[in-house]
């Protein structure tokens, strides 16, 4: 089986919570490899905008009629999709690390790993 197909399979049969997790992970490796390299300002651009776009597609998900998470954790991720919005302008100007972006990121990811493990 090629990897083109197995990606389709896994994707046609993963909980989107396990997609959410998964994709969070691949960005925020992108965020790290960038941190390692000690890449700053512009070079940032590139991770920093896949941040962002994963978090609004976050954010933008909270908002449908039919997302059946309780309220007082959308308005979190809303709230938290328009903070790593403005964060990743900081962090492009030079005022501040990304390291704090990778680790909400982090923090996202244990809370979906033990959501998993709950259902499991």
């Amino acid at each position: 089986m090629s990897l083109a197909a197995y990606q389709s399979v896994r994707r046609l049969s993963e909980a989107p919570r396990d997609t959410e997790h998964r994709l969070m992970g691949q960005i925020t490796g992108e965020m790290i490899t960038a941190r390692d390299a000690r890449k700053q300002g512009a070079e940032l651009a590139e991770p920093l905008h896949r941040n962002r776009e994963m978090w609004n597609i976050f954010s933008a998900d909270c908002t449908s009629p039919g997302n059946e998470l309780p309220h007082e954790l959308r308005a979190s991720i809303i709230s938290l999709a328009l903070w790593v919005n403005r964060f990743s302008s900081e962090v492009i100007a030079g005022r501040e690390s990304i390291e704090d972006l990778i680790e909400v990121n982090r923090s996202v990811m244990e809370g979906l790993a033990a959501q998993r493990l709950v259902k499991a």
